[in-house]
């Protein structure tokens, strides 16, 4: 299998982290290779978090240069349009329709810009999920994370009984149940 490259975008608290290893422990189980790759840009305020997830036969560097990105999972819309430039032609991108408010909007000194999922769809091939309404569905406004997995997953040829046991054994069990059914819900969306 040639390597497989997906980035995962989000903000700091949004589930970027767990939903990095719910994929990578996934494809492991599939025998592939997998290097995972983390950037923190002041997460823990609101900031940016970009994971790079590269598996396949042999993987040797777990970085994403730009126009390399197979599927681009983005957990907000601002982030989703930042990491445009990392998605190669003919790639994915599925973006939870949610906005945040990045530091500099809150203060008042700049404006969310308006518009963004609807630039991005004349663009490029993109699925715009409500994963808060669903992960709300689910029994967990945190579970956005494991909505927008389901929805990936659907487009990898992992078996969905896969991804359950991936989630089952990565998901602490407190939250397991809302996250199985967030997953199921992202799936068959």
């Amino acid at each position: 299998m040639s390597t497989k490259n997906i980035m995962i975008v989000g903000v700091g608290g949004q589930g970027t982290l767990l939903a990095s290893r719910i994929l990578g422990n996934a494809v492991i189980r599939q025998g592939y290779d997998v290097k995972v790759s983390e950037v923190h840009g002041m997460s823990q305020r609101g900031g940016s978090v970009v994971t790079y997830v590269k598996f396949g036969d042999a993987v040797h560097s777990p970085i994403i240069d730009k126009g390399e990105a197979d599927i681009i999972l983005a957990f907000e819309a601002l982030e989703a349009y930042r990491a445009l430039p990392w998605l190669k032609k003919g790639g994915k991108m599925i973006v939870n329709d949610q906005k945040i408010n990045p530091m500099p909007v809150i203060t008042g000194a700049a404006e969310y810009p308006e518009g963004i999922l609807e630039k991005l769809d004349a663009l490029i091939d993109l699925t715009s999920v409500d994963a808060l309404k669903l992960a709300l569905e689910a029994g967990n406004a945190k579970a956005v994370n494991v909505v927008l997995i389901g929805v990936m997953a659907k487009n990898t040829e992992i078996p969905y009984e896969e991804w359950l046991e991936t989630i089952k054994a990565t998901v602490p069990a407190k939250f397991l149940e809302a996250n199985l059914k967030a997953f199921d819900l992202g799936y068959h969306l």
